[in-house]
């Protein structure tokens, strides 16, 4: 059966192509659910551990926006998708990546309220960087792997750029894939994997340590370490100064551009989970030619 498939998405390219974009915006609207729901469950979980940590009352929860269900029993599939001002159940036609946010205007069908743009952005960002992802790699196992690598990414972008959060729930256990995916020498080698994971963390400890020692202050989190680590652990240890340059520039320059434009305060802090996550992307795609292009200009 696997064989087959293959054979037909190797023989039949628009529908390899097809099928992944459909993949891609269909995850793209899952990741909505998991930015939104995944740090309200972990804040949850922190108030469970404390109360119980005191011996205190179990706290209350309150109902959640547009639902009869509370934080208690929040979960990545309960309650079905409603309406956060008048609770309506999303149908499965309005739910349709893209397609349904315009075709309902980008309104609810039921009080006529404003849906965030944020959901279909998500939803094309996400098909069409599952669909550049199988254009690059074409039908092997590196797609699969490389999909999956995409959405995580994305994933913890969406939560660090709304909570300045990279949770360890998602990025440790894509560090130990990225080191299991080494194995089988998918995109580096085991020894490679390794290094990369161990100097990716230690790099950014340092940098934390050293300006935490002149500043007394605290430049960045412990999630941006473990998501370095991550990334070395996929792509192998030569990468990271790929990876830190390119999340570095990027970050300078955004970072200055909203202190210019004066959408955020000098003392405001700025994730940078999201500037490594893209470098990150870019250097699995694309960082075997970047660095040839580099050397070769030097």
């Amino acid at each position: 059966m696997l064989e087959n498939t293959i054979i037909f998405f190797q023989s039949t390219p628009w529908a390899f192509y097809a099928t992944i974009l459909f993949l891609g915006l269909s995850f793209g609207s899952f990741l909505n659910v998991v930015a939104y729901r995944l740090p309200l469950m972990m804040e949850r979980d922190w108030k469970l551990e404390c109360h119980e940590f005191l011996e205190l009352d179990p706290p209350n929860f309150e109902k959640l926006p547009g639902s009869d269900v509370d934080q208690l029993s929040l979960n990545l599939s309960t309650p079905a998708s409603a309406c956060p001002n008048c609770g309506h159940k999303i149908r499965f036609w309005e739910n349709i990546p893209v397609l349904s946010y315009l075709f309902l205007k980008a309104r609810c069908s039921s009080c006529d309220t404003s849906i965030s743009i944020q959901y279909p952005l998500v939803e094309l960002l996400t098909g069409i960087a599952s669909l550049t992802v199988a254009y690059t790699f074409g039908v092997t196992l590196q797609t699969l792997a490389a999909l999956l690598f995409t959405w995580v990414l994305i994933a913890l972008t969406l939560i660090d750029l709304k909570k300045q959060l990279l949770p360890d729930s998602i990025t440790l256990p894509l560090l130990w894939a990225g080191i299991s995916l080494s194995f089988f020498d998918i995109f580096t080698s085991l020894n490679d994997s390794v290094i990369g994971a161990i100097a990716g963390y230690l790099i950014l400890w340092s940098v934390y340590q050293l300006f935490k020692l002149l500043t007394k202050k605290e430049g960045m989190g412990f999630g941006d370490f473990k998501l370095l680590a991550a990334l070395g652990a996929w792509l192998g240890y030569s990468f990271l100064p790929q990876v830190i340059l390119l999340s570095s520039v990027v970050g300078s320059i955004f970072g200055i551009t909203m202190l210019i434009t004066g959408k955020t305060g000098q003392q405001q802090p700025i994730p940078f989970g999201p500037y490594l996550a893209a470098a990150g992307w870019i250097a699995l795609l694309w960082g075997e030619t970047i660095n040839t292009t580099y050397l070769s200009f030097l």
